[in-house]
């Protein structure tokens, strides 16, 4: 019946085979000399046979829907159920498969979720408590160096625990947009001379210089380029960006913060460019997702990173109802930000 391509069709042709088949045996038995109850005895076996038949073919899919679905209660989420059909037997067919990829890939993300951030806080812990036993057992005397290293190891911990709250925070959609005007040339040249963004917050790099090239500048004492945007949260999108482009830098580059005019009232396009080896473009949409770190011609990256720089600043956007992405370019990397303006930050 899968070429009907329809289980109600499938069972229509079932009704109508019963009756032809009851009536040929009609037509025969008046004839011949053939009792009416022999064949009403055969056209009852008949329909019985075609309707086991088809209730087979309808039913096998549905058990092995069943048995798939399981396993899956089990935690088995590579089954995949086999699709040899083309009606809506079929289709719930693919539509299981898809959610079992789906819940396949979710159970690996959560996997490879626990066992990154385990990667990431043993780091900054062994390092906290190297310098605490020495101190304790007297090796090194807690002076002025060996606490600023422990401070450092300390704030470390302080921001990937900050990162993993922001990026709860934004996928459960608990972060409230609060847009205002901003002058965008004032506002990142603070952000720009902040000793957190400037150092790499955490990745000290004084050889890499900052550039902020804002199109139209004040002039005279008249504002400049105005955006309309929530300015803690375009920090947090900032700071992730240019923190990326030092830590990817080389030695004496220079990461330009480029800012332009949008398409809409109040709307700002944004860019920050480095001078490093750049992403691969296989690689561009991958460098978004929670601990999705590039790698570049040397292999994967090694930065030290938590790799939720690139997510938050990706969900940050997203609650202004812009776009992020890898934009091409000669050299280096090029992050482009978009933000709507005043209609797209409404809500």
């Amino acid at each position: 019946m899968d070429p009907l391509r329809s289980v109600k069709a499938a069972l229509g042709w079932l009704v109508i085979s019963s009756v032809a088949i009851t009536t040929v045996l009609i037509l025969l038995a008046h004839r011949s000399s053939l009792e009416l109850r022999i064949i009403a005895i055969i056209a009852v076996i008949s329909s019985l046979l075609i309707t086991q038949f088809v209730a087979q073919g309808l039913a096998a899919p549905i058990t092995e829907v069943t048995a798939a679905a399981r396993a899956m209660a089990r935690g088995e989420y590579g089954r995949r159920v086999r699709v040899r059909r083309r009606d809506e037997l079929g289709e719930l067919a693919r539509a299981f498969n898809r959610m079992a990829a789906d819940l396949q890939a979710e159970d690996q993300q959560r996997r490879d979720l626990v066992a990154n951030v385990s990667h990431e806080l043993r780091t900054p812990i062994a390092g906290l408590r190297a310098v605490l036993e020495n101190v304790v057992d007297g090796v090194c005397e807690p002076d002025r160096e060996t606490m600023a290293g422990a401070l450092r190891q300390t704030e470390r911990l302080g921001r990937m625990v900050e990162q993993l709250l922001d990026l709860s925070r934004l996928e459960n959609g608990v972060v409230a947009l609060r847009p205002r005007a901003l002058d965008v040339e004032g506002y990142l040249g603070d952000l720009l001379r902040d000793a957190d963004v400037a150092f790499g917050r955490g990745h000290a790099r004084p050889d890499v210089r900052l550039e902020l090239d804002v199109r139209p500048t004040a002039t005279g004492g008249r504002p400049g380029l105005i955006a309309h945007a929530d300015p803690e949260r375009l920090e947090r999108v900032v700071a992730n960006l240019v923190d990326n482009a030092i830590k990817h830098s080389p030695q004496g580059g220079t990461v330009t913060v480029r800012a332009r005019p949008g398409r809409q009232r109040g709307g700002l396009e944004l860019e920050v460019l480095d001078e490093g080896p750049g992403i691969p473009c296989e690689q561009r949409e991958m460098v978004f997702e929670r601990f999705g770190r590039g790698s570049g011609p040397g292999g994967p990256a090694r930065d030290g990173g938590t790799g939720l720089g690139l997510a938050i600043a990706r969900w940050a956007v997203d609650l202004h109802g812009g776009t992020i992405g890898v934009a091409e370019s000669k050299r280096g990397c090029r992050i482009r930000v978009t933000l709507p303006g005043d209609q797209g930050s409404a809500g």
